[in-house]
C-alpha cells in the first residue's frame, strides 16, 4: 500500500493536500508540520510512523536551500523513496529541483486534480523503482525498462457491439467512472475506435497524447513510460484516447493492441475497452485479451440479429470468456420488441436492461458521464448494477445461471 509523507510549515497547505488525495489514492497520508529540515533522510523518515513512505513531499514553509540539499542526499542514500518539491511556478526552481534529485515538482498553486496527477505519476514510478532496486537499497546502475507483469486481480472488460449507435461509449465511460470508485487511480479506459472514437469527448478531456503514440513510441518497451501517455480524469481514472487525426488510426494494428492491453493489465486492476462497431482486428485483439465482455444491443431487429451473428462467430472461434454479459441499452416498451424476443433470437439470457433516459444524451453532450451528472436517474441506477457486478467481492458470473431481466419504465 502506497504511503505519502508531507513535510510542510503551512497547515493550510496540509489541509488542501489532504482534501486533494482523500479517497482518490490508495494508502495513507502522514504530515510532519515544521519549518526545520533534518540533515539526513533517515532523520526525516524517523518522524513518520509505521512503514517507510513511498513518496515524501516537501511542501511550502521550508527553506528552499535546505530542501534542495536534502533532495540530493535522498537520491544517494534512499533512492527507493521518491521526493517531490512544492514550488511556485518558476522554471529555474523546477530545474534546480530535478538536478538535486527530486523525482518531480508540484506547482504551489495546483488544484486538486493537478496534485492528484503529479502524485499518481510519482507513485507509479516509485513503486516500479522499488521493484528493480536490490533489496530497496541504493541503485547500482541504469534502471532497466519495466516490463508488463501480470496481476492476479486485473480484469480487462471489453464493451462490444456489431452495430454503431447503441451506446458503447456511454456504457464504457460510465463503467470506467464507476470502477474508478472501487479502484481509484487503478482503472483505465482505452478507446479502440481508432479513427472516430469519442471517449475524449464523452469525458470532456483534452489529451496531450493519444493511442497512436502509446503503441508506436518508447512506451512499447516500458509499462512505466506508458503511464505518461495516459490522461487523468477527475473521477480518479486514466484514459487512453484516439488521435485527433483519423488518418493516424491506420498506424495501430491488432498486434499492437494486444501488447498494449497486456501492458495495461499489468498496471491496473480494471482495463475498460471501448471498441468500434463490428469485428475488426482491434476488436478481435481486445476480445482475445478480455477477461470479461459486455455485449451491447438496442431494441431493434437489425441490432439484435447482428448481436446473434457476433456471438455465434465468437463462439465458433472460442473468444467468448465465461464472464460475458448481455446488456440491452436504451430499452423502450414501445419499440415493438420484448426482452424475451431478444433472448429467443440470441439464444442467451439478457443480464441487464438499461432503460431509455432523456438525461443520457444531455449528459453525453456535456462531456459528463450520466453516473456523475444524474446518479439517481433510472438508467444510471442500472449502470451502477453493471458496475457492481465487477466488484472484487462479487462472484464471477457464469452463463446459463442468469435470471431474465425485465424492462423498467
Amino acid at each position: 500500500m502506497s504511503r505519502l509523507l508531507l513535510v510542510t510549515g503551512d497547515p493550510a497547505y496540509d489541509s488542501r493536500f489532504r482534501q486533494a488525495v482523500q479517497g482518490r489514492l490508495p494508502g495513507e497520508v502522514q504530515t510532519v508540520l515544521g519549518t526545520a529540515l533534518p540533515a539526513t533522510p533517515d532523520e526525516l523518515l524517523g518522524r513518520s510512523v509505521g512503514e517507510l513512505p513511498t513518496v515524501v513531499v516537501l511542501g511550502p514553509g521550508l527553506d528552499l536551500h535546505d530542501a534542495l540539499h536534502l533532495g540530493g542526499v535522498f537520491d544517494i542514500q534512499r533512492p527507493e523513496v521518491a521526493l517531490i518539491l512544492v514550488v511556485p511556478p518558476d522554471m529555474s526552481l523546477a530545474v534546480a529541483a530535478m538536478r538535486a534529485g527530486f523525482r518531480d515538482v508540484l506547482d504551489l498553486d495546483a488544484d486538486a486534480d493537478g496534485i492528484l496527477a503529479t502524485l499518481s505519476r510519482v507513485l507509479d514510478a516509485a513503486e516500479s523503482r522499488r521493484r528493480v532496486l536490490p533489496h530497496g537499497g541504493p541503485a547500482t546502475g541504469v534502471l532497466p525498462a519495466v516490463p508488463a507483469a501480470p496481476r492476479d486481480d486485473s480484469r480487462t472488460i471489453v464493451v462490444t457491439s456489431p452495430k454503431g449507435g447503441v451506446g458503447k461509449t456511454t456504457v464504457a465511460t460510465n463503467l470506467a467512472v464507476g470502477l474508478g470508485r472501487i479502484a481509484p487511480m487503478n482503472t483505465v479506459i482505452v478507446d479502440l475506435d481508432v479513427q472516430f472514437g469519442d471517449v475524449a469527448a464523452a469525458l470532456r478531456l483534452a489529451p496531450e497524447h493519444s493511442l497512436t503514440e502509446a503503441v508506436t513510441g518508447p512506451a512499447v518497451d516500458d509499462a512505466l513510460v506508458l503511464k505518461t501517455f495516459l490522461t487523468v480524469h477527475p473521477a480518479s481514472i486514466y484514459a487512453l484516447c484516439t488521435p485527433a487525426n483519423p488518418a493516424e488510426g491506420e498506424l495501430v494494428g491488432g498486434a499492437q493492441v494486444a501488447h498494449l492491453l497486456e501492458q495495461l493489465s499489468g498496471q491496473f486492476q480494471y482495463v475498460v475497452v471501448d471498441t468500434a462497431p463490428g469485428m475488426g482486428e482491434h476488436a478481435l485483439a481486445a476480445l482475445e485479451a478480455a477477461t470479461d465482455v459486455v455485449f451491447l444491443t438496442g431494441m431493434d431487429v437489425p441490432g439484435v440479429r447482428g448481436l446473434r451473428k457476433q456471438m455465434d462467430l465468437l463462439g465458433e472461434i472460442d473468444l467468448v470468456p465465461p464472464s460475458a454479459q448481455v446488456v440491452v441499452n436504451a430499452a423502450d416498451r414501445n419499440s415493438g420488441l420484448s426482452v424475451q424476443d431478444i433472448e429467443a433470437t440470441i439464444r442467451a439470457s439478457v443480464d441487464l436492461v438499461v432503460p431509455r433516459s432523456r438525461l443520457a444524451p444531455y449528459a453525453t453532450n456535456r462531456g459528463e458521464p450520466l453516473l456523475l451528472h444524474a446518479p439517481k436517474d433510472k438508467a444510471a441506477r442500472q449502470l451502477q448494477t453493471l458496475i457492481d457486478s465487477f466488484a472484487p467481492d462479487r462472484p464471477t458470473p457464469r452463463r446459463g445461471l442468469r435470471r431474465k431481466a425485465l424492462v423498467r419504465s
